[in-house]
């Protein structure tokens, strides 16, 4: 005599599939790990560097000019006033065309507009002005 418990054989079979649900798990933490440590890729700029000992310091200074942008936009050469564009631009290609050229300081106030700062600068570097310069940013420090 014997005891029958199921009503059938086909009801005890298990379920054949792999559960993938662990292996998805270990591959997103082995992902995460090497996400990880992977360096950081730096930004490189590929630069001709001179060769040698740099040359000697001149005896001389060099000539410094000042270019003053005031609050109401007017453009002052060495504490000269510029009253017009063909000024500005002579000047510029005079102080270009000498042998060694001055050193322009820009100093633009706080108050004066953006727009006739840029076409300062934008008019120095077009007639060829290599050293050039933005000085008194000390007073924008403070104004965020």
């Amino acid at each position: 005599m014997g005891m029958n418990l199921g009503s059938g054989g086909d009801e005890d079979e298990g379920i054949v599939d792999i559960n993938t649900t662990p292996l998805i798990d270990v591959m997103l933490v082995l992902l995460i790990m090497l996400i990880i440590t992977i360096p950081l890729q730096t930004q490189s700029v590929s630069m001709n560097l001179p060769q040698g000992d740099p040359p000697p310091p001149t005896e001389q200074e060099s000539k410094v000019v000042n270019v003053v942008i005031d609050f109401d936009n007017s453009i002052t050469w060495n504490g000269n006033p510029v009253t017009s564009e063909g000024d500005l631009v002579s000047l510029f290609q005079s102080a270009a065309a000498e042998p060694d050229q001055p050193e322009m300081h820009i100093n633009p106030n706080r108050l004066a507009d953006y727009k006739t700062v840029a076409h300062v600068l934008a008019d120095a570097q077009r007639l060829g002005i290599r050293k050039l310069g933005i000085v008194g940013q000390d007073q924008f420090m403070g104004a965020q």
